[in-house]
């Protein structure tokens, strides 16, 4: 990569990623209510507005609150999440006890390795919320790999749950860089390239599968990887990163992939929506989609 970014154009890059994300989380949300079908969104019809967005988006919205020069700012972040987070937005209850235990005074390192007995989170929580990491580091894909490791971090200490951070961080950044560079890459050259920064382990084998799976249908994909519907990071993130690698310049396209895989719809559409934007700009999103998804918090760093 052969280019120098200012922070005015890192947060530019951010921001898209986060449009991206945000309005993938808040349309996949919809079609968790009953009557929404996932036909309709093949068809050009979608749910009526407005499209409330999830914990997805509220865990992006703080780690790009967080976002500066320098290393990843993990206490910022912990103490970003802790004060911001709001139960109904559909975080899972070990993620409701973490981030209460921090805004009451946990250091985040402790919070989170006591997560589920000790073991830490491997859950996708990490990943969902990483795009816009990655989009702010696209001059350096291994520099996003390590800034992920550090965002994740601070809620999920299994190694698959970090794992699937620095997947989508690293994913974002060959995608914005392909955009700066005006070149869309090959199908599964994505992959291969997350693949190389990302730590051994399920995540990163995941990620090599999804990679030989050039010519199959979404349906098989997600049958091959799994969908989301274990919420791990192990589950997630190789089958949304597959959607982000054969979708990388049609948003709409991206999005309806992962609706009609079903699981965690809202999530895999937010990490394949939020990297299919670093690439597109937010331009590739239909502007209805953006009019439709409910407001991003007044709190966010404005572009």
């Amino acid at each position: 990569m052969s280019f120098t970014l200012f922070p005015g154009t890192r947060l530019a890059l951010a921001l898209d990623s986060l449009a991206g994300l945000s309005v993938g989380d808040a349309l996949g949300a919809q079609y968790f209510v009953p009557g929404n079908r996932p036909s309709d969104l093949l068809e050009a019809r979608v749910p009526k507005p407005p499209w409330e967005w999830t914990d997805d988006t509220e865990e992006a919205c703080c780690l790009v609150g967080a976002l500066a020069e320098g290393d990843f700012d993990r206490d910022g972040f912990a103490r970003l999440l802790a004060d911001r987070f709001e139960p109904y937005r559909g975080y899972g209850p070990g993620a409701v006890v973490m981030l209460r235990q921090i805004r009451e005074g946990l250091p985040w390192p402790i919070a989170a390795a006591a997560a589920f007995n000790g073991q830490g989170s491997c859950g996708n929580g990490a990943a969902m919320r990483a795009a816009p990491l990655g989009a702010w580091h696209a001059d350096s894909l291994a520099h996003a790999a390590i800034q992920g490791v550090r965002a994740a971090e601070v809620t999920h200490a299994h190694p698959e749950g970090i794992a699937g951070g620095v997947a989508v961080a690293v994913a974002a950044a060959f995608a914005a860089a392909s955009r700066l560079n005006g070149h869309r890459p090959d199908r599964g050259r994505l992959l291969r390239a997350v693949a190389g920064h990302t730590p051994a382990g399920v995540v990163h084998d995941g990620l090599i599968e999804a990679a030989g799976l050039s010519t199959v249908t979404v349906a098989e994909a997600a049958h091959r990887l799994g969908s989301g519907a274990q919420a791990t990071a192990q589950d997630t993130v190789p089958f949304a990163l597959w959607v982000a690698d054969r979708f990388l310049d049609d948003y709409p396209a991206a999005v309806a992939a992962c609706v009609v895989a079903g699981g965690d719809v809202d999530t895999t559409a937010a990490i394949a929506g939020g990297v299919v934007a670093a690439y597109t700009g937010a331009d590739g999103i239909p502007p209805a989609w953006l009019a439709a998804r409910e407001p991003l918090p007044a709190w966010l760093p404005a572009g």
